[in-house]
């Protein structure tokens, strides 16, 4: 494996600029408030790069979508598990039925879909399942 060297002095100011050029910085999150606006970036970013894996910012929208989770299983207990595994457990803790989530997911039997594997939740229904249940849209998706 060849060793991979930087100039510290350009990359430096380099990544200063970078991290300044954007609402959140992308570090680790520490705080209730960063997790607040690193979620809320996170949602402009799925706005603008929604499935297209292949966007120049899904890159940037994967690594923010890590930080928002590393600071979620730290500090909010969800399952780690299949998103519609996630959605069964939230579910349970506010004691709703499959018809609750019309309004975010679509038809009942569009709910009941997600909730047994056959369907995958797509990234407008996840960001209203992380309005409604308070939590990011990474564990949606």
């Amino acid at each position: 494996m060849t060793a991979v060297t930087f100039n510290p002095k350009t990359l430096a100011p380099a990544w200063n600029a970078f991290q300044n050029a954007l609402p959140v910085r992308l570090a680790a999150i520490h705080s209730p408030a960063e997790y607040e606006r690193a979620v809320g970036f996170m949602n402009q970013l799925l706005d603008v790069v929604g499935d297209d894996e292949e966007h120049e910012l899904a890159d940037m929208l994967e690594l923010l979508g890590q930080l928002i989770e590393d600071y979620e299983s730290q500090h909010h207990a969800l399952p780690d598990a299949e998103p519609g595994r996630v959605l069964r457990f939230l579910m349970d803790q506010y004691g709703l039925k499959q018809t609750d989530l019309v309004a975010e997911l679509g038809a009942q039997s569009v709910v009941s879909e997600v909730l047994n594997g056959r369907r995958q939740i797509n990234v407008r229904q996840a960001k209203a399942l992380a309005e409604r249940f308070g939590v990011s849209a990474a564990v949606f998706i």
